[in-house]
């Protein structure tokens, strides 16, 4: 090799910083990290210390973050597998990151694109070396429980007492959870246009908080629908606990199963976990429920042009088979089925507020759940996850969606957007 990749990171350290041999993939890795990061990385490795991003911290950039490497196999992972790879490694207690400031080194990362730049660099060198990649989401899967095996106690230890489980909404940086999530269902019912008497359809409706919220501030009927029996069993009890079962009903039941009409139809986090071909028919479903002149609202984490829409580690240990949408391929399936956008919010700024304060509850709360059940290494995999959450978000990886539809292209709106 004779361009830059081949340039040993001795040869472009400062005098007397020269650094020790390491594996392969150790000087590969910090070598990658010298080309591309913003902000230095202090690493302390078996006693000694270095800097990777050199070039930033010759320039005086501090560093960002300490990451204390416990075992050298850290870098052959996040090496040749990505984001997969550490986190694999974060998981079975390969390093961490000192100050609790794994979502701060994410975030570094993702600045720096150092994942999109360096990959044909990194994978163009370990063939030199004779090495051999495996396919990132192929191959052997740990047996993880699946969100959808999860208990109500884990969901308690870091979500809000409505138990709502999506972006919520900050009218200010002080806001604690509670006011987050109470905004958001505000801020729905309001773009909604909701009237007492109308009749609300909520797809995917989790908790019920929703729609609790809409028949006691709005005073409509609605319809929630869980394909989850623990959602169904948990919402049907606190919508009897907050007093509106004549108004709001939950079934158990599958969205395609869902006849009728309704003034008002809304889907809070939902299409995300749909595969490709499963979205465009879950968009016709909403239009065929829609009655005359009615109003719909999507809320869904997309990604941006510069992501495929999968992460990896989130498919594999979180959310399997999932893909997050493009903003284009979701206004094509509402154009295809007759439906006309009236307005589009993104809100990923107000998601990086909500997955921190899942974060700071979750390590706050872990404690009080059974050590048991959710194990040092289902642990490390939580934090993993909601710390790509708030990284993906700090730094636009990712984008958090409110799309409102009709199917009444002459439909008139206020001029102002709530």
């Amino acid at each position: 090799m004779t361009d830059r990749s081949a340039v040993a990171p001795s040869d472009r350290a400062s005098p007397g910083e020269d650094r020790p041999p390491g594996s392969a993939y150790q000087r590969l890795f910090l070598q990658v990290l010298d080309r591309h990061l913003g902000r230095p990385i202090r690493f302390e490795i078996g006693g000694q210390t270095l800097v990777a991003g050199r070039a930033s911290a010759e320039a005086g950039a501090p560093s960002a973050v300490t990451v204390r490497v416990h075992d050298p196999d850290f870098f052959r992972r996040v090496t040749c597998y990505g984001n997969l790879g550490m986190g694999e490694a974060y998981m079975a207690g390969q390093f961490d990151v000192l100050d609790d400031a794994l979502p701060a080194l994410l975030t570094i990362l993702l600045r720096s694109r150092v994942d999109k730049e360096v990959s044909s660099d990194v994978r163009l060198a370990v063939r030199c070396l004779g090495l051999r990649l495996r396919n990132a989401v192929a191959g052997r899967v740990r047996n993880v429980r699946r969100h959808y095996d999860l208990g109500d106690d884990l969901f308690e230890s870091f979500l809000d007492t409505s138990l709502t489980y999506s972006c919520g909404y900050a009218e200010s940086a002080e806001d604690d959870l509670e006011r987050l999530q109470s905004n958001k269902l505000e801020r729905i019912c309001l773009k909604l246009r909701l009237e007492p008497g109308e009749h609300l359809l909520d797809v995917g409706c989790g908790y019920g908080g929703l729609l609790i919220h809409a028949a006691q501030r709005f005073g409509v009927t609605g319809v929630g629908v869980t394909i989850s029996r623990r959602h169904f069993e948990g919402a049907r009890r606190r919508v009897e606990e907050a007093a509106v079962s004549g108004r709001v009903a939950i079934d158990l039941l599958d969205y395609r199963d869902v006849h009728g009409r309704f003034d008002k139809v809304v889907s809070v986090g939902m299409m995300e976990h749909l595969e490709p071909g499963e979205q465009g028919r879950f968009v016709g479903k909403i239009a065929s429920v829609l009655a005359p002149s009615a109003l719909g609202l999507l809320h869904t984490i997309g990604c941006n042009a510069r992501r495929n829409g999968h992460d990896p580690f989130i498919q594999r240990y979180v959310f399997p088979g999932s893909r997050t949408p493009k903003l284009s391929e979701v206004s094509r399936q509402l154009e295809d089925h007759g439906l006309a956008i009236l307005d589009v919010e993104n809100l990923v700024r107000h998601y990086a507020c909500t997955v921190e304060r899942w974060w700071e509850r979750f390590r706050a709360n872990y404690h009080k759940l059974d050590q048991g059940k959710y194990d040092a290494t289902f642990k490390r995999m939580w934090e993993y996850y909601l710390a790509c959450g708030i990284a993906a978000a700090r730094v636009g990886e990712c984008a958090l969606y409110q799309v409102l539809f009709t199917n009444d292209h002459a439909r008139d709106l206020a001029l102002r957007r709530v």
